[in-house]
């Protein structure tokens, strides 16, 4: 049989029914954005000839990034096949021979997401592929529909903050499917320190959740690169907004992206982990916001806060910090760069507290990996581990400059919180993190009490052993919070 091209005079990318389908309609269907790893339709309409099965031919090529290749992964090509391959790319046609053809086309599960050119024949089309959490060959799947209504297509949701007496539910506007979000999104990707010395490697590292995650970690935060916000937790807010007065995503991401990538003052641990939570729900990327009360700072990688009184019994300031709360993302995907049984939801926390490889950045490390204490798992799994299981060692300094060790006590990672699926009501996620022997809701006070007290501070622990923190409140007078 004679290969005969086909002479296409204009093709329909029926994004109408695509981002229906491929659940992105809430972005507009103005254009073709989809899902990788499921089919899309596009009709080509024929100036001449009619399509016929074994005789007419297509060619594709799919094109992603400023240097796509075939060895990066960033550039796929491929022909007609009989049906179509949800594992690869492949494109398959569905109609009768005539003059109108309907193409079935798909992306490889594993496809890099971002920008795409698709050549079909001579013709060129654009299109933005996402991550795809509906499908099983995806590393971000998740086999739940009400979590992923949640967790994916929300724009409204709720962060704790307060005290954990007292948390306190702040609405907030993530915004992910906005006018104008989605580009500002991929913008953020393409102004990451990675991409701009390596664009073609690092467009390749985006078929990965856990590259994304990290990369989004990094660049929330403004310290290493162009990110999007710049945090200040004392002080004014004088040439800027104060963190305590956003209340959604969409300004924040718009102000970064109009001002030329100058970073957006200013944000605390909360909005961080919001703009970062939008950033991966339009990304296609499983994500929800985790407070963390009575959140450990560990400085020196010891699992240990170290804090010093003098001998009045004053707080000397020490580098190690407890806040009142502290606030970080979880994303949702499996881990084959890990032993079995740790996919699932993994701690990513884009507010700026310690370098991870040299960039202020922290995780993905799965949260099962936090309750299990394996510590030796990549990324950062010691920092979030003693931010809910550190241990608080008081040491009394004195004047002839030798210490020593007053008290050990157990007091942080308390109601580890989240927005409950469906409702605005808190679900305490703590047992996820962390095992609940020997983790007694316990709070020693030593810090800002008199040297005299100290004295009887035995006597106290043992008799108010299984008291709440409201016993021992002086030492928290001192309000911090991230």
């Amino acid at each position: 049989l004679a290969d005969e091209s086909l002479d296409i005079e204009r093709l329909d990318l029926e994004c109408q029914f695509n981002n229906t389908d491929h659940r992105t309609d809430l972005n507009g269907v103005d254009r073709l954005i989809v899902r990788r790893g499921q089919p899309f339709t596009i009709s080509l309409y024929l100036r001449s000839g009619s399509f016929q099965p074994g005789v007419s031919s297509l060619s594709f090529v799919a094109e992603t990034g400023p240097q796509p290749s075939e060895q990066y992964g960033t550039r796929a090509s491929f022909g007609l096949s009989p049906d179509v391959d949800t594992s690869r790319w492949s494109a398959a046609v569905t109609s009768p021979p005539g003059d109108m053809v309907a193409l079935q086309i798909c992306s490889a599960p594993n496809a890099p997401i971002g920008r795409y050119t698709l050549t079909v024949g001579q013709s060129k089309i654009e299109f933005i592929l996402l991550f795809n959490p509906w499908c099983p060959a995806d590393d971000v799947f998740l086999d739940d529909e009400k979590s992923l209504e949640e967790y994916v297509l929300s724009q409204d949701g709720i962060i704790f903050r307060g005290s954990h007496q007292f948390p306190q539910p702040t609405p907030w506007n993530f915004g992910q499917f906005e006018s104008g979000i989605l580009d500002i999104c991929l913008r953020i990707l393409d102004s990451n320190p990675k991409y701009l010395r390596n664009p073609g490697k690092d467009c390749s590292g985006r078929r990965n959740p856990i590259y994304v995650s990290r990369v989004l970690s990094a660049m929330v935060n403004c310290n290493d690169d162009k990110g999007v916000l710049l945090g200040k937790w004392s002080g004014g807010y004088d040439g800027g907004v104060s963190p305590f007065l956003w209340r959604g995503s969409v300004e924040i991401l718009r102000n970064w992206d109009s001002q030329a990538c100058q970073p957006v003052r200013f944000g605390q641990c909360w909005v961080f982990a919001a703009v970062a939570c939008s950033v991966s729900r339009a990304l296609g990327m499983p994500c929800r916001v985790v407070t963390n009360f009575l959140s450990a700072h560990d400085t020196n990688s010891n699992l240990t806060i170290e804090r010093y009184i003098d001998e009045n019994g004053e707080l000397v300031q020490s580098r190690d910090m407890i806040w009142n709360f502290h606030c970080w993302i979880e994303n949702w995907m499996t881990r084959p760069d890990l032993k079995a049984d740790f996919n699932g939801w993994q701690v990513s926390d884009p507010t700026p507290q310690e370098k991870s490889e040299g960039v202020y950045c922290c995780g993905p490390i799965p949260v099962k990996a936090i309750k299990e204490g394996e510590l030796t798992f990549k990324y950062d799994a010691p920092f979030v581990f003693a931010e809910v299981n550190a241990d608080v060692v008081t040491f009394m300094k004195k004047k002839d400059g030798s210490t020593s060790k007053v008290t050990t006590a157990t007091v942080v990672g308390q109601k580890i919180s989240t927005k409950k699926v469906g409702s605005d009501a808190r679900e305490d996620i703590t047992h996820l993190y962390k095992y609940p022997e020997g983790r007694e809701h316990l709070l020693t006070s030593v810090g800002w009490v008199s040297f005299i007290s100290l004295l009887f501070l035995v006597f106290l622990f043992t008799k108010f052993r299984t008291e709440q923190v409201e016993a021992h409140q002086p030492w928290w007078r001192r309000s911090r919070r991230r």
